[in-house]
């Protein structure tokens, strides 16, 4: 999509009708496939020309060391960096010879689509040999849903003028070369040679490599198998070595006759099964996708998208361009999280190398509160993870002297990976975040095994910290000093409005499941004193209110810091962290990203009309947005304190982040968070959906620009189905027993076979449209 003239506007297709060298990365991130345990970048198949070649496992990482200028106690001493496993993608092609390579020739023409609804990737291209021979080459590729460690090519060559020689050759390749680094802290630090071989094997059409890291010592294991369909005179023979397994199949064809190669792929990892065990998981896992067979694989594939469409579309009448960002956002939240089963979500999936490959806050405060509504298994096997995790996090809070856990900010596998303390060891907002997903994951589904075996565990541990972090003043105020929230542009703040506010309802949620399941409270050394001293902080949390101006503070005398000249700052002089130092943004009022607007989202319980629209209007002017995670925030506020036109303008940016490469980064992986965040700015902004105190609660609303928005949620088992116009809402059950909602505040009882239909409020808004940092408003998208 990126702005070229090469892509359309469709429904359940992102088409890519031109080849676009300059804008390879880019189109391998858009065309990536996964499933959340294995991820294959939308590469060509012929392997060159590329942008990033990526294969990634999830939870396959090495580790380096963090060099510090001066070291001090308590940072931490390695980083952990996603690597890029064995690639089963490649399949060469050479045409009497010349290999098929889309620089060299002539492209006749070349299509590449994405399916939404069947979870496919189609491609399609005609190529003339510099020799003047023409062919044809279709592939369809799939990560599968179903078969958690599989994934496919079926390869199809095809002459168009005149009789060629064809050799195919179909290759799994480990320790590919990988560019480096470009100096963005956001861009991953390649690993050379990560991988180091301890078996290969080529047997007529199977291939198999198992390696191992070097540091943390997984154990890697990829074998595929293919199914060859040509003339009888098709040759096909296998061969391989430390870090390649080759097979080749050599044909000639005529004109309207085709070779077809299907390629199965299956992946393995594990740090404590044996070499034998992983050569068998991986050849049983072979096995059990032919005996499927590539239709097998294809239909599987559209059964299992068929029902999550069901219950997770989202219809848009008045906007084509959105309601294809939306679906396309939809299924790479679903391909990040399917089969990710106790492993984190990472802020990119499996789309690239960005970050690392590291997961952040973005997954337990935007991804996991949207597949809570539409796809809840994900959200309790993710949280499963962070529980895993939990004894890396009591480690990390003893380390600084802290109680209960303290979870990392960056990580892989449950370690602190980042080397900036301000951001990283001070953003302690990430046990309320984590705490916020356990909360509304259990409103959503009343999973009760889930909260007493998983849920009480995390909410306690979680809530420990915040008592040993804060301290009472002499007036009886708890205060949480020297903090950093989610606006890195201002670190090591005192009381920060949003890690207070979600450390509150942390350290509350931790109250009612201790009382609720004293057994396991009990268990984790809980007693009466540890409940009653959450409750008190709880109770006294200090929030920082300017009276003058009659908004709440981000932190405490943030506004009587020093604007930032907007200005005197240049275009290209965005994002800010890239060209002016931290020091001089700590100081200044400046923004990053939502931060105090984010708390009025997730705990507008706690603030009435009149503040959220004047605190909105007033942080709004100093956001720069130079984060995926602010648009679809700012979004939902400006929804609900009725400037409509603006948050329109605030969703389609959260929607176009990757398909337009806002950020300049698609290139490193999908934004994971910016598209849920796609879905929340309809849903929770135009929808006006809230979890509150286990209830739904809608306060639609409907931008000019729309006509119509229709969309599911899946609550405690009954799945709910809205639809709203400039005429009305409508709210239906699709299934499951009768649903009390709250509508603008009124109770309404859905039954199935029973619409109910209630009317629209107009926006209430006294204030004017607030204005944005020069030149940073949002992005004319149109």
């Amino acid at each position: 999509m990126i702005p070229y003239s090469a892509c359309s506007v469709e429904p359940w297709h992102v088409r890519e009708t031109a080849l676009h060298l300059d804008l390879l990365a880019q189109s391998e991130s858009i065309f990536a496939l996964s499933n959340g345990h294995l991820g294959w970048r939308g590469n060509l198949d012929e392997g060159d020309p590329h942008g990033l070649p990526g294969c990634y496992l999830n939870g396959v990482y090495e580790t380096h060391p963090l060099p510090y200028a001066e070291a001090a106690y308590g940072f931490p001493e390695s980083g952990q960096t996603a690597i890029n496993v064995t690639n089963g993608k490649l399949i060469r092609l050479l045409v009497d010879d010349e290999p098929l390579d889309l620089r060299h020739g002539r492209l006749r023409s070349h299509e590449r689509v994405l399916d939404l609804r069947a979870g496919l990737l189609h491609r399609v291209c005609e190529w003339t040999s510099p020799a003047g021979k023409t062919v044809r080459v279709k592939s369809t590729r799939l990560v599968s849903f179903t078969q958690r460690s599989i994934a496919a090519i079926a390869y199809e060559v095809e002459p168009l003028d005149t009789q060629v020689g064809l050799v195919v050759q179909s290759e799994l390749v480990a320790n590919e070369q990988v560019p480096s680094m470009t100096g963005d802290p956001r861009v991953a630090s390649p690993l050379e040679s990560p991988l180091h071989a301890e078996e290969h094997a080529a047997q007529g059409a199977r291939l198999r490599l198992i390696h191992r890291t070097g540091a943390t010592g997984l154990r890697v294991a990829v074998a595929a198998h293919h199914d060859v369909h040509g003339p009888a005179s098709v040759r096909t023979s296998a061969e391989s070595a430390a870090d390649f397994g080759r097979c080749t199949v050599v044909v000639s064809l005529n004109p309207g006759e085709t070779l077809r190669l299907e390629k199965f792929v299956s992946y393995g990892w594990s740090a404590t099964r044996s070499l034998p065990a992983m050569r068998d998981q991986v050849d049983a896992a072979l096995a059990a996708s032919r005996s499927i067979g590539w239709q097998g694989l294809a239909a599987q594939q559209r059964a299992f998208l068929d029902d999550f469409w069901t219950h997770a579309d989202v219809e848009i009448e008045g906007d084509d361009r959105i309601q294809q960002a939306v679906r396309f956002a939809l299924f790479h939240v679903l391909q990040a999280a399917a089969r990710a089963e106790q492993r984190a979500i990472p802020a990119k999936g499996l789309t690239g190398s960005g970050y690392d490959g590291h997961s952040f806050w973005d997954s337990e405060i935007f991804v996991l509160p949207l597949l809570a509504l539409i796809h809840p298994r994900c959200v309790a096997e993710a949280l499963r993870w962070r529980q895993r995790t939990l004894p890396a996090a009591r480690a990390r809070a003893h380390e600084i002297g802290l109680q209960g856990a303290a979870f990392p900010w960056r990580t892989i596998a449950g370690e602190e990976c980042s080397g900036y303390w301000p951001a990283g060891t001070a953003a302690f907002h990430i046990n309320a975040d984590i705490a916020h997903a356990v909360t509304e994951y259990l409103s959503a589904t009343d999973d009760a095994d889930f909260e007493r075996d998983t849920g009480v565990e995390l909410l306690v541990e979680t809530a420990r910290l915040w008592i040993s972090l804060g301290h009472y003043d002499s007036r009886g105020c708890f205060h949480l000093d020297g903090v950093t929230g989610p606006d890195e542009y201002s670190a090591v703040a005192n009381d920060n409005v949003y890690t207070n506010l979600m450390a509150q309802k942390n350290m509350l949620a931790a109250v009612q499941v201790a009382e609720r399941h004293v057994q396991q409270s009990t268990g984790l050394g809980v007693g009466k004193e540890e409940i009653s001293a959450w409750r008190n902080a709880a109770h006294a949390m200090a929030v920082p209110y300017n009276a003058q101006l009659g908004i709440f503070e981000q932190s405490a005398g943030f506004t009587l810091q020093e604007p930032w000249d907007f200005l005197a700052t240049a275009p290209n002089q965005y994002p800010l962290m890239l060209h002016f130092p931290y020091f001089e943004l700590y100081r200044k009022q400046v923004i990053k990203q939502a931060d105090l607007v984010l708390a009025m989202y997730l705990r507008g319980d706690f603030f009435d009309e009149g503040q959220k629209a004047r605190s909105f209007a007033y942080y709004d002017a100093l956001t720069v947005r130079d984060s995926s995670l602010s648009a679809c925030v700012q979004a939902v506020l400006a929804a609900e304190v009725g400037h409509l036109r603006l948050a329109y303008e605030y969703l389609r940016e959260a929607a176009f982040m990757d398909l337009h490469d806002l950020e300049k980064n698609t290139r490193d992986g999908l934004h994971i968070a910016s598209l849920a965040g796609s879905w929340i700015g309809l849903v929770a902004g135009f929808g006006g959906v809230r979890q509150r105190n286990d209830t739904l609660q809608f306060s639609p609303q409907m931008p000019e620009q729309l006509s119509r928005l229709t969309f599911s949620v899946e609550i405690r088992k009954r799945c709910l189905r809205v639809s709203i116009s400039r005429s009305g809402v409508s709210y239906s059950l699709v299934y499951g027993n009768p649903l009390e909602i709250w509508h603008y505040g009124e109770p309404v009882t859905v039954s199935y076979g029973d619409p109910q239909k209630r009317s629209l409020k107009p926006p209430t808004t006294t204030l004017p449209e607030p204005l944005q940092p020069e030149g940073r408003s949002p992005r004319d998208l149109r």
